[in-house]
């Protein structure tokens, strides 16, 4: 019997980049996220188990380094949207809102979506080997719970993916896709930027 040809209709991409610029950037990055948790160690709780959640960055000063990275980022934004086949002249893409997960040994991120986003992101400016995959869950709940038995794991029967990440990683994906970030294994301290963009009116 022949291979049927297969269909792979309403894929859901998601977008890794390698940031150009993370070597002039992290280093500046770092900093200002541990000031903000020097300022404020308690932060917010949102899907944090253990880690330390910052509130919204500060974006005012156009000379800051948080100011400068944000614009930095456009051009993937850009890029992603055109992968997609959006309109991008006369659009006001913009990140709406931006903060910082710092994770330390065994802390990790529940699954969660990013409600009423376009698309979300996560940076990662410190990613020591082995500090944990970033996971996505597949939104059809029925095939989670009531699938039958895997004999060869693949695209079409996964309902949980991981992606290995690196300092200097880039995510972007759709806002209403369910994804955690799996356990800390290491001793270093695991530095994640995370924001959401939107076409703002």
């Amino acid at each position: 019997m022949d291979n049927p040809e297969v269909f792979k209709f309403f894929p859901i991409p998601i977008f890794k980049y390698s940031f150009e610029k993370f070597r002039e950037f992290n280093a500046d990055l770092s900093n200002y996220i541990y000031t903000l948790h020097k300022e404020d160690n308690i932060g917010v709780k949102r899907s944090n188990r253990g880690g330390w959640h910052s509130k919204t960055f500060e974006m005012k000063d156009k000379n800051s380094t948080q100011f400068k990275f944000a614009l930095e980022l456009q051009k993937y934004i850009l890029k992603t949207f055109r992968t997609l086949g959006w309109k991008t002249e006369n659009q006001n893409i913009r990140i709406r809102e931006m903060w910082a997960i710092i994770n330390k040994k065994e802390h990790f991120n529940v699954v969660h979506t990013h409600p009423n986003s376009l698309l979300s992101a996560a940076y990662y400016v410190k990613a020591p080997k082995n500090c944990g995959r970033f996971q996505f869950e597949d939104l059809n709940i029925a095939k989670r719970h009531s699938s039958p038995p895997i004999a060869n794991k693949n695209e079409l029967n996964m309902t949980v993916g991981g992606i290995e990440i690196s300092e200097g990683d880039l995510l972007i994906f759709p806002g209403y896709l369910p994804h955690k970030v799996a356990e800390n294994e290491t001793d270093e301290d695991r530095i994640v930027i995370s924001f959401n963009i939107d076409i703002l009116s």
